[in-house]
């Protein structure tokens, strides 16, 4: 045989091996069945959440949230309009700047 017909059964080769192991991986995920919404598949099951207990489930329609806390701070501003954050903020004042302490002179003494 020569080496192109080796080449080509090497080839041939990895892709039926492939195809295999993809028929392999593949065939018992799609015979397993779904579960069903009424049934549980396992009773003892903690469904991986630790080992706290289980909360009960909150119905769909109440909405979440509330009032704010008496203790919330507001925003300083509110963006309602146009313009932007900067334009909201005051500017702060500016400080003073201390007056620098200026050394006095002594007239030096002559001999």
């Amino acid at each position: 045989m020569s080496g192109e017909g080796q080449l080509l059964l090497w080839i041939a080769g990895v892709h039926l091996l492939g195809l295999a192991f993809v028929a392999a991986l593949l065939i018992p995920a799609l015979r397993d069945r779904p579960d069903r919404p009424g049934e549980e598949s396992d009773s003892g099951s903690d469904d991986g959440w630790g080992n706290h207990p289980r909360r009960p489930l909150t119905p769909p329609g109440v909405p979440g949230g509330g009032l704010p806390l008496p203790d919330a701070i507001p925003a300083r501003v509110r963006l309602r309009d146009h313009r932007r954050l900067h334009e909201h903020l005051q500017r702060p004042a500016r400080r003073s700047t201390p007056e620098p302490v200026r050394p006095t002179r002594v007239p030096h003494r002559t001999r």
